[in-house]
């Protein structure tokens, strides 16, 4: 008897992030190398002028095809960009944001959210949004993944979101436990229970959507070596161990607090399969030295997958036939392997 056929997941939901960035720019190169990258099908939320004025600068001869949702990108892939049209309120100029199209990068987010909660999309990956743009139309959260958890509480009120940030590299996979904070802030912020909590995520993630039965978890100290006992700083031995502790009792492979200055070199990387950092810049300036072009953000802790490149808007060189869409193709290929990892777990 045949196996039954496994259907693939819905194409991603990509959003055109802040349309005077190089969001719209390069899902079009992405597009163009949807063959060689093997790229899953994806569907653009955006603009359909926006897009096919990207085009044109960038000299294109790409076909550019209107569609419903997510869903209908299957069927015109191949040989089309698919739009899901999301009109702006005016035209989009390279690298000169306007708040007035604040509501149109909103609701490209909101509507590719709804379209993975009614199964039209298997998941959402994000272009880059300029938080000051948005703050100036009125908009009241302190970043994207804020939103986004904001707007998975909202489609799937019983999951309890709690969002957490994860960079993805071939290299190194590394979590800040705080994030956009000032770093005077954050021996203040830092808690046993959000170390725990931050790395319990984590590990569940590596399990479900990234097939690591059993996680090896680096977590890093905060002051230099890990405060030497105390005579560096206190919270490494009374905030971070304790944590360490706690999760190793319920049988979690965790190591640390591990002295930052040595986690990341590569004979350290072979030993964990993810870092717990302690602050934005321990996390990120490791990942980036690495794999600045290939970096992926990754939103843990919500029912959806969400992918994005790890770079801004880049408005400096927006519209100039220069961005690079590596950051994105990485984060459309991880998405996809994210989102059939959690169909096939799905399926009985």
């Amino acid at each position: 008897m045949d196996a039954p056929s496994r259907e693939p997941p819905a194409p991603l939901a990509l959003t055109m992030g802040d349309p005077s960035g190089i969001g719209p720019e390069i899902a079009i190169l992405a597009h163009r190398e949807r063959g060689p990258r093997k790229l899953p099908p994806f569907a653009i939320y955006a603009d359909l002028d926006l897009i096919r004025d990207r085009a044109a600068a960038l000299r294109s001869t790409i076909s550019i095809e209107p569609v419903s949702d997510a869903k209908e990108a299957a069927r015109v892939f191949d040989w089309a960009l698919p739009v899901v049209p999301i009109p702006l309120a005016r035209t989009a100029l390279p690298g000169e944001p306007d708040a007035a199209n604040a509501a149109a990068t909103i609701l490209a987010i909101k509507r590719a959210v709804a379209d993975v909660a009614a199964g039209l999309a298997s998941a959402i990956v994000t272009n880059p949004i300029a938080k000051s743009v948005l703050y100036q139309a009125g908009f009241k959260h302190p970043g994207h993944t804020e939103y986004l958890q904001a707007l998975a509480n909202e489609f799937w009120p019983s999951a309890a979101a709690h969002s957490v940030m994860m960079i993805c590299s071939p290299q190194l996979r590394v979590v800040p436990v705080t994030i956009h904070v000032p770093l005077k802030e954050v021996p203040l912020l830092l808690t046993t229970a959000d170390i725990v909590d931050t790395t319990r995520i984590v590990a569940a993630a590596l399990v479900r959507d990234f097939a690591i039965a059993r996680p090896r978890l680096a977590i890093a100290g905060l002051n230099p070596h890990a405060g030497e006992d105390g005579a560096l700083g206190t919270e490494d031995r009374d905030v971070i161990l304790p944590g360490v502790e706690a999760l190793r009792a319920e049988g979690l492979d965790v190591t640390g607090p591990h002295s930052a200055d040595t986690l990341f070199h590569a004979a350290a990387r072979s030993k964990y399969d993810a870092a717990i950092a302690m602050y934005h810049d321990q996390a990120l300036i490791p990942v980036k030295t690495l794999a600045f072009d290939e970096g992926v953000n990754v939103t843990l802790g919500l029912p959806l997958v969400r992918t994005s490149p790890d770079h801004g808007t880049a408005f400096g060189i927006a519209g100039k036939g220069i961005a690079s869409p590596l950051s994105l193709i990485a984060a459309l290929q991880l998405a996809g392997e994210m989102s059939a990892r959690r169909v096939r777990a799905a399926k009985p």
